[in-house]
């Protein structure tokens, strides 16, 4: 058992664990106890809108609901809190760069740079917009190890590349990106460059202004937060040249039937009542993961994963994708046996691993394969996770002979 696991119980702040072998942290995350408990009272005694009413309440709301930006930006090294723009989720946060950046600024002709792994938001947003504005879109290979090959990238990237979107971590091999690299390639042709945080933000420190990217975003549910809320940060002079996402309540300066101005951004961005409770459990969910420490919460994902890869090497009959130094996920197959197999025998063990596409299917034709099993870590798996996942696999092999 790691120092982790072993000092701090962590797994008893989780009401949803138990002796439940949660494999499947990189779909969601389990809550902690001190972010359920925040959104009961958000909902509850606290409960109130935000930006509107002048009682005392509804102001107490408001400043909780900023000060959860300020926090944001903090968390990920953000110059300013106007640069974070509350979203439904990643998915949203990239269709609102694809519609509102790339949208309005490429032409016909231009190029869009994507990866083999990405997942599928990260790819249909800009289908979308390349189609409509008669776009191109290329794509950067993967080495061998299954991370994205950036020497490709930077032979491959020429001016008419306006825009690239990567992951900074895979959410099927977990293949960790070196972003600075990639964000300094994209700069050198001068193109804007996106990066899909969603795998990265729950257990590798990040910092936008050290990767020097011009988009980051990020899911709270994937950051042991609720679901429904998200962050996109962009730099300010970015967002600034934008145009507003959707119309409606909050994000306008003034309407009248002959024609509306907009507020600034971020707000420009959050058209409608907000998701008030799912920024506070955001909030929640940072103060809990600083707690502990993101170097803390990596290695011993780091330390997981590593035992569950050399087990399951270990296996003849069990294929493991992805590089030795993944980070709190193991995608693998069992010879012979389909994944959605493998994950209901697993299940009637009590052990919860994902097994299809994982909305990743460009990868999934890369690796030779319809889909994959795939157990991800969470700062609450332990030692038995691990054992139990070996002991389930061994009933598959048994099985299917």
């Amino acid at each position: 058992m790691t120092d982790l696991a072993q000092g701090l119980r962590l797994r008893d702040d989780f009401p949803g664990v138990g002796d439940w072998h949660y494999l499947d942290s990189a779909a969601t995350a389990q809550k902690p106890r001190a972010v359920i408990d925040a959104i009961a009272r958000a909902y509850g005694a606290d409960y109130a809108t935000v930006h509107r009413g002048v009682y005392e309440r509804s102001a107490n709301m408001t400043l909780a609901y900023e000060a959860a930006r300020r926090k944001v930006a903090q968390f990920i090294g953000a110059a300013s809190d106007a640069e974070i723009v509350y979203v439904r989720g990643a998915t949203e946060g990239i269709n609102l760069v694809a519609q509102s950046w790339a949208g309005t600024q490429l032409k016909a002709g231009d190029r869009i740079l994507l990866s083999t792994l990405e997942h599928h938001s990260n790819i249909v947003p800009w289908q979308i917009v390349a189609e409509r504005v008669g776009a191109q879109i290329d794509v950067v290979p993967l080495m061998r190890d299954g991370c994205i090959d950036l020497d490709a990238m930077a032979a491959m990237i020429t001016p008419a590349h306006k825009m690239v979107a990567l992951a900074h971590v895979s959410n099927v091999l977990g293949s960790v990106l070196d972003c600075r690299r990639a964000a300094d390639i994209a700069h050198g042709a001068g193109a804007k460059i996106l990066i899909d945080g969603c795998q990265a933000v729950p257990r590798l420190a990040v910092n936008v202004a050290a990767l020097d990217c011009d988009f980051y975003v990020f899911s709270a549910h994937k950051l042991y937060g609720p679901t429904g809320i998200g962050v996109l940060w962009a730099r300010q002079d970015l967002l600034d040249v934008m145009p507003p996402y959707q119309g409606g309540g909050s994000m306008i300066d003034k309407v009248t039937f002959e024609k509306t101005t907009y507020a600034p951004a971020p707000t420009r961005f959050e058209a409608g009542t907000p998701h008030i409770t799912g920024v506070v459990g955001l909030s929640a969910a940072i103060d809990y993961v600083q707690t502990i420490g993101l170097d803390a919460i990596h290695a011993h994902e780091c330390a997981l994963v590593g035992q569950a890869r050399a087990a399951l090497e270990a296996l003849n009959s069990v294929r493991v994708f992805g590089p030795g130094d993944s980070a709190g996920i193991l995608s693998f197959e069992v010879e012979g046996v389909h994944p959605h197999d493998v994950g209901t025998i697993l299940d009637e063990g009590g052990v919860a691993i994902r097994a299809g596409h994982h909305c990743a299917q460009p990868l999934m034709r890369h690796l030779g394969v319809e889909a994959t099993a795939r157990a991800s870590f969470g700062l609450y798996s332990d030692d038995s996770d691990v054992d139990a996942l070996v002991q389930g696999l061994a009933r598959v092999r048994k099985i299917f002979g």
